[in-house]
């Protein structure tokens, strides 16, 4: 079983499809179904769970870490990369693209950042014993 996507609420779908589009290297598109409208960042070699964006009126974007107390839907993106190198280099591009590394990391070699909505993403080394399996 695959998930089918990942439906992430925004102020400005199309710029936020903008950034994860150039930062994943993904194509973009829009669809519109019974006068709702959706834009849609996809793997072009269909391997991974597409991302969907969902224009809300009045969006606010979430608190990292989450404030005590508040409730706040909130999407955390996880994306793997194969050695330090790359995560220097996913690093980079993530800055480059208009992202910003949260005030609030994890220990250890994971990134936390901030897309442009506000929604959390990590940058998480595999390690090279999972990279042989």
């Amino acid at each position: 079983m695959k998930l089918g996507a990942i439906v992430m609420d925004c102020g400005n779908a199309g710029a936020l499809a903008d950034f994860y589009a150039e930062f994943l290297g993904w194509d973009k598109s829009v669809q519109e179904t019974a006068g709702d409208r959706w834009v849609i960042v996809n793997d072009p070699a269909w391997k991974n769970t597409p991302l969907v964006f969902q224009e809300v009126s009045g969006y606010q974007s979430p608190v990292w870490p989450a404030e005590t107390g508040r409730q706040q839907q909130m999407t955390h993106l996880d994306f793997y990369v194969g050695s330090p190198e790359e995560l220097e280099e996913k690093s980079r591009l993530a800055e480059r693209c208009g992202a910003k590394l949260a005030p609030v990391q994890f220990s250890g070699d994971w990134r936390v950042f901030l897309d442009p909505a506000g929604h959390p993403f990590c940058l998480i080394p595999i390690p090279a014993e999972m990279m042989k399996l």
